[in-house]
């Protein structure tokens, strides 16, 4: 955590988190699977006298540090901004493998409680899951935020294997429960982008909840009411390019924009590839009313 002094109600929440982490950290640890600590923990970036804070949620298997230099480029903006692990990230892919999309929501509702804590212009956003998770937030709390980011939202997925993740995840409820344990396959091999924070096994059960979590977003998005920035790489090896569109074209209030980005790999938020993501992110939230931080904490 860096920035201003915090109040004793967010120290507090702040300590659960933590605690948090580092017990699932304890119980979960994989020797060869599980990242250090400082890859998997939340982190609170206070900056002092902004009232403007951004609740930034990082992807499917990977852990809030994915999304840090984001965060500090919000930070070097103006903007407080707090980065939740989701549950059942941060430590290792057996971990997450027993958790549901659910589990991620109640995660991301904590982050808001820490802002709403410090802050009073709330903007949601995330990469991958984390921008479904964000998108999830805008339709189902939009008193909450001023604006909602989604980059790279996993609406519609690349490869025969998202069709086959559906019936595979049957075999293995039917499989444990005749108890033949050596008919399971209960994960997939993952080659990330970023193999120094992503894990490299996926649970199959994990990315059928990320399937039932877009389902119930884009079942929303006609009444998404808030102002939207959706941005999607034009040649996402994971998830179709054709996702941001599908997303921007449901959004029906008018305040939305698209933004594509020209790159060939799913990792769009890290590296020289994340300016221009960055930058239009910033371009977008400085043209909205009451988002943009001042130097004396006013809105725009």
């Amino acid at each position: 955590m860096i920035g201003s002094v915090l109040s004793p109600a967010v120290k507090r929440l702040l300590d659960q988190e933590q605690v948090l982490f580092q017990a699932e950290y304890k119980k979960y640890y994989l020797p060869g699977e599980t990242k250090g600590p400082e890859i998997g923990a939340p982190y609170l970036l206070a900056h002092p006298g902004s009232r403007a804070a951004v609740l930034l949620i990082h992807g499917l298997m990977a852990a809030p540090y994915e999304v840090r230099e984001w965060a500090d480029d919000l930070f070097a903006s103006g903007y407080t901004v707090y980065a939740p692990r989701l549950a059942g990230h941060g430590t290792s892919a057996e971990d997450l493998a027993g958790r549901n999309y659910g589990d991620w929501l109640d995660s991301v509702d904590r982050g808001y409680r820490i802002l709403a804590s410090c802050a009073d212009r709330i903007i949601v956003a995330g990469f991958s899951t984390g921008a479904g998770l964000a998108l999830h937030q805008a339709i189902s709390h939009p008193q909450r935020y001023r604006a909602v980011v989604s980059v790279s939202a996993p609406m519609k997925f690349k490869g025969l294997s998202s069709y086959l993740s559906g019936p595979v995840e049957c075999l293995n409820n039917a499989a444990a429960f005749l108890k033949l344990d050596g008919f399971q396959k209960k994960f997939a091999s993952n080659h990330p982008d970023n193999p120094e924070i992503n894990y490299h096994r996926c649970p199959v059960h994990g990315f059928n909840q990320v399937k039932a979590l877009m389902r119930k977003v884009y079942q929303g998005l006609p009444g998404l009411s808030i102002p939207a920035l959706i941005v999607q790489g034009s040649r996402d090896p994971k998830v179709s390019p054709k996702a941001g569109k599908m997303i921007f074209d449901r959004i029906r209030g008018k305040e939305k924009k698209y933004v594509e980005i020209a790159y060939h790999l799913h990792g769009i938020v890290r590296g020289n590839v994340g300016v221009s993501v960055f930058s239009a992110v910033n371009d977008y939230l400085s043209r909205l009313p009451h988002t943009s931080p001042d130097p004396n904490g006013r809105s725009s």
